[in-house]
């Protein structure tokens, strides 16, 4: 197992600053994933550990040693990307067996490790089929086979499911992870799949603009967004305006009690976040505490839940509550947002994301 680190990494194409000052360590036998939108550097990140291109400036380390300079092929670092690319005038054992053949392993060890690896990818007796003979999920664990089969250091995976229907994307998270997790092998992937991410992810680094905007477990990002951004990537996207003093917010629509835990950062305008469904309808006769008025704009009724888009001050919120709760189109009503679960986030909106440092 190999721990990874990046080092003020940076690289620049032409004027365009992809990925600017990184810094992450990935620790032995984890699985991390670059998440963001299309364009947002995670690839070309991807691409640096690898290999395939080099930074600009920073660092990548295996182990504490510096890889760059060093060939793809000697780094002990393996890709599967998004295409399977698999050689179409080979048969299974052969596009598996292809890394250790030009490694010089002989025949033997060769066809046993094959045999191996396409039994831990569900895969056995179908050495002798062609490519084309494979359904895409197939294709796609013959590509992971061909990657393991190697035993390299760090296995990275570029939107390796993006191709895949919605169950054999199911099916594929699952056996990833179960490899991962037998074999012990630190993991790096990308996609811009929050679900995906979550699913199979130890941390996320979550990155816009080139910039790893925060870091941490997946469920940090559902109730501990560090900005407005995050917040919205992640469908949390419930803010209300205010005015802190100590563990109050002065809001339009009354004060509103957070956690103790964010007092630290002092008083000041802040913009408070709530996840819609953490957000309670609140019943007659109840004295619940952090009660918002709300206008009732549209009910939906989603069979497992009720879906319910609200005015609350200047801002429509959506709210997700139980199935019984089913008030009319311009109702008035009363929600809770219980303290816990009321985040102060910071205002990104209208400007690039500040790089962050996490270990």
């Amino acid at each position: 197992m190999t721990a990874v680190a990046l080092s003020h990494l940076s690289k620049r194409f032409g004027n365009h600053l992809a990925v600017r000052d990184l810094n992450l360590e990935i620790e032995s036998g984890e699985m991390v994933a670059f998440l963001g939108p299309s364009g947002c550097g995670k690839t070309t990140t991807l691409r640096m550990i690898t290999g395939l291109i080099q930074p600009t400036s920073g660092d990548v380390l295996f182990d504490g040693e510096s890889v760059v300079g060093i060939p793809t092929e000697r780094r002990g670092a393996v890709m599967v990307f998004q295409k399977h690319l698999l050689f179409p005038t080979m048969n299974v054992a052969q596009n598996v067996g292809f890394g250790l053949k030009m490694a010089g392993v002989d025949k033997a060890e060769t066809a046993r490790r094959v045999t191996e690896m396409l039994e831990l990818v569900e895969l056995p007796d179908l050495e002798s089929r062609k490519a084309h003979e494979l359904s895409g999920g197939q294709q796609q664990r013959v590509a992971l086979a061909r990657a393991l089969v190697v035993r390299p250091q760090v296995l990275l995976l570029d939107e390796p499911l993006a191709n895949l229907d919605a169950n054999l994307r199911i099916t594929m998270r699952q056996l990833i992870r179960s490899i991962q997790h037998e074999m012990g092998i630190t993991a790096i992937f990308v996609t811009h799949d929050q679900e995906e991410a979550v699913m199979l992810a130890d941390r996320v680094a979550l990155m816009f603009d080139g910039v790893v905007q925060q870091v941490g477990e997946p469920d940090t990002f559902y109730r501990r967004p560090s900005t407005t951004r995050v917040a919205q990537f992640f469908r949390n996207s419930n803010f209300l305006h205010g005015v802190r003093s100590g563990n109050v917010v002065s809001t339009p629509v009354g004060d509103i009690e957070v956690d103790p835990v964010q007092v630290a950062d002092g008083s000041g305008d802040v913009i408070l976040s709530v996840r819609p469904e953490e957000v309670k309808p609140v019943l007659a006769g109840s004295d619940a505490a952090n009660t918002v008025p709300a206008t009732v704009e549209s009910v939906i009724y989603m069979g497992t839940h009720t879906q319910v888009v609200a005015k609350i001050g200047n801002s429509v919120w959506n709210v997700q509550t139980a199935a019984a709760f089913n008030p009319r189109e311009g109702e008035e009503v009363l929600f809770e947002l219980p303290k816990e679960h009321v985040w102060i986030v910071k205002d990104d909106s209208n400007s690039q994301p500040d790089a962050v440092k996490a270990s």
